[in-house]
C-alpha cells in the first residue's frame, strides 16, 4: 500500500479546518456596512426613493456561513482518517460507525434548525419587496445593499483553501481519489462555493440578498442529504463492531470457562 505522506495530509486538515473558521466567521466578515446613503441609487431600479435620516447596518448572508454545514462533513472525515493514524484499528473501527452516527445525528438536526430559519428570512424578504410600496422600502432600507465585494473575497479565499485541501489530500496518498464518498464530498463543497459566488454576482444588488438566501436553503438540504447518506453508511460499521464486541465477549467467557473447570 503506498505510504501517507504525513505532511502533506497535515496541510490537508489544516485548510480543511480554517476554511469551516472562515465561514463560521463570516457573519462578522460579510454586513455590518452602512448602507442607506447607498440605496437611493439602487432603489431607483424600482421607481423608488428611500427616505433619508439615519444609517442601517447591512444583515450578514446566509450562504457563506451554511456552507460550514457541508465542509464541517470534510472536516469530520478528515479527523477520522487522522484518528486512524493514531488510534489502534480494533478501535479504531468500533468508534468510526458509532461516531459517524451521532455526528450525522447532529449535523441533520441542525442543518433541520437553519433550513427553517433561511426560509423565514427568504420569505419575509420577497414578502416585504412585494408589498409595494411601503413594504419594497423596508426591504431597500434593511436588504436592498448586500456587501457583495466582501462576500466575493471570502468566497475567494475559501475556494483558495478547498483547493489546497484537495491537492494536499492527493498528494498525501493517491489512494485517497479512489474513495467515491470523499471525492464526491470534496466535489460537493467545491460546487457549492461556485454556486454561492454565482448567485451573488449574476442578480441585480437590490435582490442578492434574496438569492443568498436561496443559496443557503440549498447548502442546508445538501447537508441534510449528507448527513443522512453518513448515518446509513455507519449501520454496517455499529452492526461489525457490535459482532466483533460480542464475538470478543463470547471467548473471553470460554476461556473463563476453561480456566475455572481446569484441576
Amino acid at each position: 500500500m503506498e505510504r501517507l505522506r504525513t505532511p502533506f495530509f497535515i496541510v490537508a486538515m489544516v485548510a480543511a479546518g480554517l476554511a469551516v473558521l472562515v465561514e463560521l466567521g463570516a457573519t462578522y466578515l460579510i454586513g455590518g456596512s452602512a448602507t442607506t446613503g447607498a440605496l437611493a441609487q439602487q432603489s431607483g431600479d424600482l421607481g423608488l426613493t428611500v427616505p433619508g435620516g439615519g444609517q442601517v447596518e447591512v444583515p450578514p448572508g446566509l450562504a457563506v456561513p451554511y456552507l460550514a454545514l457541508i465542509d464541517v462533513i470534510v472536516v469530520f472525515t478528515v479527523a477520522l482518517m487522522g484518528a486512524g493514524m493514531l488510534i489502534p484499528d480494533r478501535i479504531h473501527g468500533k468508534l468510526q460507525g458509532v461516531a459517524t452516527l451521532i455526528a450525522a445525528i447532529v449535523l441533520i438536526l441542525v442543518a433541520i434548525v437553519l433550513l427553517f430559519v433561511a426560509v423565514g428570512k427568504l420569505i419575509l424578504m420577497v414578502t416585504l419587496l412585494l408589498a409595494f410600496p411601503f413594504g419594497t422600502i423596508a426591504y431597500l432600507i434593511i436588504w436592498g445593499s448586500f456587501p457583495r465585494g466582501d462576500a466575493a473575497v471570502v468566497l475567494s479565499l475559501l475556494m483558495f483553501l478547498k483547493l489546497v485541501f484537495a491537492g494536499a489530500l492527493v498528494a498525501a496518498q493517491q489512494r485517497f481519489t479512489q474513495n467515491k464518498g470523499l471525492v464526491a464530498l470534496v466535489l460537493t463543497t467545491l460546487v457549492a462555493n461556485l454556486v454561492a459566488a454565482i448567485l451573488h454576482a449574476v442578480v441585480p444588488g437590490i435582490i442578492v440578498s434574496i438569492t443568498d438566501a436561496i443559496a443557503a436553503i440549498v447548502f442546508a438540504i445538501v447537508a441534510i442529504v449528507w448527513g443522512l447518506v453518513l448515518a446509513i453508511g455507519s449501520i454496517p460499521g455499529i452492526l461489525n463492531a457490535i459482532r466483533a464486541s460480542a464475538a470478543e465477549i463470547e471467548g473471553a467467557a470460554v476461556e473463563g470457562a476453561a480456566v475455572a473447570s481446569s484441576p
